[in-house]
């Protein structure tokens, strides 16, 4: 058997993987949730606490399984500065605080235009170099100090490697930091003076090193491990799609946000407004791309897991409409400045009535953004979202296009971590959505895009 090591830290939830090479699949999972904390100067990731998870799985899964190689996968919209010394020169922060928005004008003055980077202005620390931008003027001794600024998942691979670099396609998720069509760094960190703090960048299936030899010691790892470079997570979803199918098609994953990767896209113009942006492929290629916060939503609004439902209930729902209009969580995503709405009275659904509700809501948010990114072809569907019928179906009539997906395997981010190791047989497993979508759900969609049409019209009205 041949086993790679993922680690693989997501906003809600990290976890490491044991995937088989072979069977390109997962076969050992351990996971824990990623903490954030509230002392220091502002809410930051509790990165010691992640560090102490990561050795304790690695250790406990080779045991069993032996790693041949180990790669990263993270969430975007994180940047880690170091002293000369490798420690934190400021802590890692919560891309949801607020602090960034308080310096927005004087930001917005400085920043590249979207037709440079492919980069929506988005609030709070969504975008990198308003993060740095606050970080420096905020804490100016501190930065002072910085003499590396690594892209999240680089910053687990000096951790693991002692090599400082960076990467592609977290470098081209909605930073201002990248120039996607010239392949280089934006005007922004030249402007700051922040170019000679960035290490070299990378591919992200190049090796960055191999793992530390007290590492080693630690966890039962064999020296000379080697750790691939790392990869943006949204970007490990669509690798091996990239690498086994035709283009056009789209890749919709699914976590704490939704976002989805349009290959092969008819052309037309992006608007950074409905946070549609350019992201980088695992190649170094421009891939039009959307997100919302759609895991969020459906955690605020459900909790947690899937509850499977009859599909008279999906009908009784469609033909009732009972509808959640956009938008939750507000500030992202295809509808930023509209709050979200129920035409119908919520406390009078019953559990699965809800749940239909909620997963129509969220399949009707994706596909207006594969529509504001020109998508064609299949819709691949990855992540948690994968295993939920309903939203599924609702996909599959608002589009009117196929829909694949692979419900045992609910997080393809490992899995496309995974493709990064040399040798990996590659496959996704997914499989289509089978039959023809009910005409019921068909014309809620149409109704849905009709209110939700209305709905904007009646906020943005003085």
């Amino acid at each position: 058997m041949r086993v790679v090591g993922v680690i693989d830290i997501g906003k809600t939830n990290a976890k490491v993987a044991a995937v088989d090479l072979d069977r390109f699949e997962e076969i050992a999972v351990r996971k824990t949730a990623n903490a954030v904390l509230t002392d220091g100067p502002y809410p930051h990731f509790d990165i010691e606490r992640l560090w102490a998870f990561v050795l304790e799985s690695l250790a406990a899964l080779n045991a069993e399984y032996a790693f041949e190689a180990i790669s990263i996968t993270t969430h975007g919209a994180t940047a880690v500065v170091l002293d000369a010394s490798g420690k934190l020169a400021l802590p890692v922060l919560d891309y949801e605080h607020a602090g960034p928005d308080g310096l927005t004008a004087e930001y917005d003055a400085v920043r590249p235009p979207f037709s440079e980077t492919g980069s929506a202005r988005l609030p709070m620390g969504l975008n990198v170099g308003a993060q740095l931008y606050w970080q420096q003027k905020t804490f100016p001794g501190d930065f002072a100090r910085v003499a590396s600024i690594l892209t999240y998942a680089q910053y687990w691979t000096f951790r693991l490697t002692g090599t400082l670099c960076n990467e592609l396609t977290s470098l081209g998720c909605h930073t201002d930091l990248w120039n996607p069509r010239a392949g280089t760094f934006s005007s922004l960190v030249e402007r700051q003076g922040w170019m000679p703090l960035f290490p070299p960048v990378l591919k992200a299936s190049d090796i960055a090193g191999a793992l530390r030899p007290e590492l080693c010691a630690a966890t039962g790892i064999a020296e000379g491990t080697p750790v691939s470079c790392g990869i943006h997570d949204s970007n490990a979803s669509l690798l091996p799609h990239l690498l086994t199918r035709a283009s056009p098609f789209s890749v919709v994953s699914t976590g704490t946000w939704v976002v989805m990767l349009a290959v092969g896209a008819e052309p037309k113009p992006l608007d950074e407004r409905r946070d549609t942006l350019v992201n980088v492929n695992a190649s170094g290629d421009p891939v039009p791309s959307a997100r919302f916060m759609g895991g969020r939503a459906f955690q605020l609004l459900l909790g947690e897991g899937t509850v499977p439902v009859p599909p008279e209930t999906e009908e009784a729902v469609a033909s009732a409409r009972h509808m959640l209009l956009p938008s939750l969580p507000e500030g992202s995503g295809p509808f930023p400045g509209l709050k979200a709405t129920w035409t119908t009275q919520e406390r009078m659904l019953k559990p699965a009535e809800r749940f239909v509700v909620v997963s129509f809501h969220l399949a009707l948010m994706t596909a207006t953004c594969l529509d504001l990114i020109g998508a064609r072809g299949d819709i691949v569907v990855e992540g948690p979202f994968a295993a939920n019928g309903t939203y599924l179906r609702m996909l599959a009539a608002a589009t009117g296009r196929p829909v694949f997906a692979d419900p045992r395997n609910i997080t393809g981010t490992s899995l496309g971590a995974a493709c990064l190791v040399k040798g990996s047989r590659v496959r996704t497993g997914v499989e289509p959505l089978l039959g023809e979508a009910a005409e019921c759900l068909v014309a809620y969609a149409q109704a849905w895009q009709k209110a939700t049409r209305e709905h904007a019209d009646k906020e943005e009205r003085p």
